[in-house]
């Protein structure tokens, strides 16, 4: 959702260098995939079609920190809603 960013920070040789990639427009997410040495981020449609596409070589990827965009909390909605109790049976 609009909103939605993840932040990665790479080696660079001596300095580490940072880069953000948002969900820039309301319906469009940002996935994050990783695989055969290849952290790939990707911003995407609610249909799913790659809107950008960022790739950074895993063993240079030294954070990779996501940012869920804030959810509005419902009128009839107590503050806490998304974290409730488990109760032992």
């Amino acid at each position: 959702m609009k909103g939605d960013r993840v932040e990665v920070v790479v080696d660079a040789g001596g300095s580490s260098r940072t880069y953000e990639i948002e969900a820039t427009r309301a319906g469009r997410r940002v996935e994050t995939t990783h695989g055969r040495g290849l952290v790939e981020v990707t911003e995407v449609t609610r249909g799913g079609t790659p809107v950008r596409t960022a790739r950074f070589m895993a063993g240079r990827v030294l954070a990779l920190v996501e940012h869920p965009a804030p959810r509005r909390v419902e009128d009839d909605e107590p503050a806490g809603a998304d974290v409730r109790p488990v109760r032992a049976a």
